[in-house]
This record gives structure tokens, C-alpha cells and sequence, in this order.
């Protein structure tokens, strides 16, 4: 996978224009919203400027792919989660939640390669997938308690409680995300023992 970025390259820049054509600079060739996906997916930094003043509108294509990619069915970002994250705009507590999400990301991202080394190993060496359960055990934690952080900035300052139906609506998610792990765990045992 071509995660590496080359933090000294200048990012590659896109001009969308008013007939909302995006023109690759770098490759002197119009592209898609599905092709500025694949550039993410490879690493490739670039940034889009709308062609008439110049301004840097990357977030909004950005926030495009992502509604693209959710209008396909790949769903990711839950109702609720969605909901809490526009609470906040306006919110005293909205400066600080790029960094707390930019942090969470970057942790679930080292954990993610942390779990495909492990998915990869399981494979080759076939020990019942007990790493793989460590991690799985390890990430579930992980979404918990960034799930916990997070709560107290959908309920505004002081850090108060969530109220009870929240944290049921909560828990019955995390119970939900059990479930598809455990059902993934299976899986992924029948296929080792299938091998």
C-alpha cells in the first residue's frame, strides 16, 4: 500500500472550475472526484483552488468524495456521530475538535496497519488468530474510550455526564461494533482453517 508521502514535495494542485471540471496541474489532465479518491488512498498530497479566485477549496472536495462515497452505500460515519459533530458548530468547544479528531484518526490509522500486520501474519503462520483477537480486543478499547472523550463535547462544558438515553443509544452501537468484529473474527477463522 503507498501510504508514504514525501513531506517535501509541494502538493499537486487541482483547479476546479465553474463547470465544476477539476484540471490535475501535475499531469496537465481533467480528473474526477474518483480520481482525487485514489490520489488519497495513495498518498499523493494536493490541494484544489477554485480556477476564477484562487481560493483553496480542498475541504469542500474533500467533504464531496466523502458524501460520494457515502451516497454509494460505503457507509462509515454514523447518524449520531453526525449529529454530535454539527451540535458543535458554534459550540465555544468547536476549536478544539479538528485536533481531537485529526489525533483520533491518526491512532485508529497506526492501529489500522498494526491489525493488517497481524491479519497478514495469522495467514502465514495460522496460530488460531490469537494476535488478531489482541488487536481486535486492543482497537475495541480504543473506540470506547474515544467514544467517552468525545461525549463531553456534545454536552458542552464541565465535561457533565451523557444523559441515559444517549449512553444506551451509545452502548447498543458499541455492542452493535462487537458483534461485526466477533462475526469478522469467525470468519477469518474459518479461512485459516479452510487453508
Amino acid at each position: 500500500m503507498a501510504e508514504s508521502k514525501d513531506n517535501s514535495a509541494e502538493p499537486i494542485v487541482i483547479k476546479k472550475y465553474a463547470n465544476r471540471r477539476l484540471y490535475n496541474t501535475a499531469k496537465s489532465s481533467y480528473v474526477t472526484l474518483e480520481h482525487l479518491a485514489e490520489m488519497v488512498r495513495a498518498g499523493q498530497d494536493f490541494v484544489v483552488n477554485d480556477a476564477k479566485t484562487g481560493e483553496d477549496i480542498t475541504r469542500g472536495v474533500l467533504a464531496q468524495i466523502i458524501f460520494e462515497e457515502e451516497a454509494k452505500g460505503h457507509t462509515m460515519l454514523p447518524a449520531n456521530f453526525l449529529r454530535q459533530l454539527i451540535r458543535l458548530y458554534g459550540d465555544t468547544l468547536q476549536g478544539f475538535v479538528p485536533g481531537y479528531l485529526d489525533a483520533s484518526m491518526e491512532t485508529f490509522a497506526r492501529n489500522q496497519e498494526s491489525m493488517r500486520d497481524q491479519v497478514a501474519k495469522a495467514f502465514e503462520a495460522n496460530p488460531a488468530l490469537a494476535n488478531f483477537e489482541t488487536l481486535a480486543r486492543s482497537n475495541m478499547e480504543w473506540f470506547e474510550n474515544a467514544m467517552r472523550m468525545f461525549a463531553p463535547f456534545a454536552t458542552g462544558m464541565g465535561g457533565t455526564s451523557t444523559p441515559p438515553a444517549k449512553t444506551q443509544k451509545r452502548d447498543m452501537e458499541i455492542d452493535e461494533l462487537k458483534k461485526r468484529l466477533a462475526e469478522m473474527q469467525a470468519q477469518l477463522s474459518r479461512l485459516v482453517k479452510e487453508d
